[in-house]
């Protein structure tokens, strides 16, 4: 039995992991993968694989069918997000394919609050700037009594408003399953995108789907308040980067950290990479020891069930 293995996190700490799968008698496979393989490439390696653990790969219609012309029986997709799985596809062809839900929360909430706080400060901008030589005394924002909008309130979502109203910030929620949290009573919700004109942050931890693809686009943006800042720790394409840049280069936006981009590895030639107020990430805020440990281990135990290996 053969297991392919594309999810960069895990494939960094695979010696870790090893000796799971040759107890076992797999075979695994560990690619090179800078953020995700090509439809191509999947189409190349699936067919000779009997599992999958995916990354952030378009896991599409066209790569499963790929894979079950050939061996592939089941796939477990690394992390919470599934929006790059055809699941539909997926269950039509036979192959068994789920998620690793709640494996990191808390530390995708601890980026977005560390995005939040050197965005207030500027601390990312001050650190460039002594590095050039200068000794700039940049003049900050207080979080106490700021106002964020904070776009998804799962696992993620929670655990990041729990760390906003520490800071003594007041918490706005947009999410059309919002359920009331008796430890964060304090929340308020509303609907996208009522009361963006309030907001001081906007904080995105929610799931990407088609109907809100985009949702932070030209329109909104121009109802948001003047000066806000932007914080994207869930999907690029939740923001049109185009609209972004535009209300950048205005000063509608402040400044923005985004961990997500619409096309991944950033692009050497993004106009994002432009404005120095802006923090850029490398789709990379649930990657810790202890959150690689967790999540590897409950893919590999569903992966291992899926295939009836005992």
């Amino acid at each position: 039995m053969k297991v392919l293995i594309t999810c960069p996190p895990m494939l960094g700490r695979m010696a870790e992991f090893q000796l799971l799968f040759v107890e076992k008698g797999i075979e695994v496979c560990c690619p090179n993968v800078t953020q995700t393989l090509s439809i191509e490439e999947l189409k190349t390696l699936l067919p000779q694989y009997d599992g999958w653990i995916i990354g952030d790969d378009p896991a599409n219609a066209e790569v499963f069918q790929a894979g079950q012309a050939g061996q592939l029986k089941a796939a477990v997709k690394w992390g919470v997000g599934v929006d790059n799985v055809d699941l539909a596809a997926a269950e039509a062809l036979g192959i068994f394919v789920t998620n690793t839900p709640r494996m990191f929360g808390a530390e995708v909430a601890d980026i977005a609050m560390g995005y939040v706080i050197g965005l207030a400060r500027q601390t990312y901008a001050i650190d460039r700037a002594v590095r050039r030589g200068d000794w700039i005394k940049s003049a900050g924002i207080s979080l106490a009594a700021k106002t964020t909008a904070l776009v998804g309130f799962g696992d993620i979502g929670r655990q990041t408003a729990k760390r906003l109203l520490a800071a003594d910030m007041r918490v706005v929620a947009y999410d059309p399953q919002f359920q009331p949290d008796k430890n964060l009573a304090a929340v308020e919700a509303a609907s996208w995108p009522q009361r963006l004109s309030e907001a001081d942050f906007i904080v995105f931890t929610c799931a990407l789907t088609p109907e809100n693809r985009h949702m932070l686009n030209q329109q909104t943006l121009a109802a948001a308040k003047p000066g806000v800042r932007v914080v994207n720790v869930a999907r690029g394409p939740l923001i049109d980067e185009s609209a972004l840049v535009a209300a950048l280069k205005s000063g509608q936006v402040h400044s923005a950290a985004l961990d997500v981009f619409e096309v991944e590895p950033l692009p050497t030639d993004s106009p994002l990479r432009q404005f120095e107020q802006c923090i850029l990430g490398t789709h990379n805020a649930s990657n810790t020891v202890d959150a690689v440990r967790r999540a590897s281990h409950q893919a590999i135990a569903l992966l291992f069930d899926f295939l009836g290996v005992a």
